[in-house]
């Protein structure tokens, strides 16, 4: 029995979902043939299903890259070999629009755990042959030329008295197209542990176009919209390679 997750090993699929919040995990699974729940404790919500044929292990993580972190190391543990995070982001390109795609071909390590686990210099870029399945598993669902870039990983979501680097970020042109809090440490881990990893995400908002928090609201419309169509995708990614 994996001490947090609280699922036994042997339900585990070498290919893993894993999403934030629970409930999403929960929608992500009635996606998929003969779904299961395995666990529920904490933020960490976990079934098992097939997609296209394929066993599925679906795995929400919560919030942050510390709680994340310990989702991501037992779903190692128990054997998974390929796993993709499907989340929403702030769009850091004008442009994007809500409820589009981003694919993350690597992240900046702001996450505030990555660096206890390998130093800053190693680089957390995403698997070429996931990038690669996601790119055609969205233009097979009709989804041409999805975003692609790196994502900013930070370790918190409002901003306190410290500057943030988000300006910078912004103003580089370094190709940063996103900003999230968990990408970083999922790739820094499946490099550590030899696994395949990689990231696509739905934007639900701007912030290059929208810069003011107080008015930011995740569950528009378009935003859910693009949820579950970015969950139909990483599935199609995931049972294809």
């Amino acid at each position: 029995m994996l001490p947090i997750l609280k699922i036994n090993p042997a339900d585990v699929a070498e290919r893993a979902l894993v999403v934030g919040d629970p409930t999403r995990a929960a929608e992500a699974a009635e996606l998929l043939d003969n779904p299961v729940e395995l666990g529920f404790f904490r933020e960490y919500r976990t079934f098992a299903g097939e997609y296209k044929g394929k066993p599925i292990t679906i795995a929400s993580h919560g919030v942050g890259a510390g709680g994340a972190s310990v989702c991501f190391e037992e779903l190692a543990q128990a054997g998974v070999k390929t796993i993709i995070r499907a989340g929403t982001c702030g769009a850091m390109k004008a442009g994007i629009k809500d409820g589009e795609f981003i694919i993350g071909t690597g992240a900046i390590r702001e996450d505030g755990v990555s660096d206890r686990l390998l130093p800053l210099s190693y680089p957390a870029i995403a698997d070429r042959h996931l990038i690669a399945a996601l790119v055609a598993a969205a233009e097979k669902q009709g989804y041409a030329e999805p975003h692609e870039g790196m994502i900013l990983t930070r370790g918190f979501f409002y901003d306190g008295a410290l500057p943030t680097k988000v300006p910078f970020w912004l103003e580089t042109g370094a190709n940063v197209v996103a900003v999230e809090m968990e990408f970083a440490v999922l790739l820094t881990i499946a490099s550590i542990r030899g696994l395949r990893a990689g990231g696509l995400f739905t934007s639900d908002g701007n912030m290059v176009e929208e810069s003011d928090l107080q008015t930011y609201d995740p569950h528009r419309t378009e935003v859910e919209e693009g949820v579950v169509n970015m969950l139909k995708v990483a599935l199609e990614a995931l049972s294809s390679i």
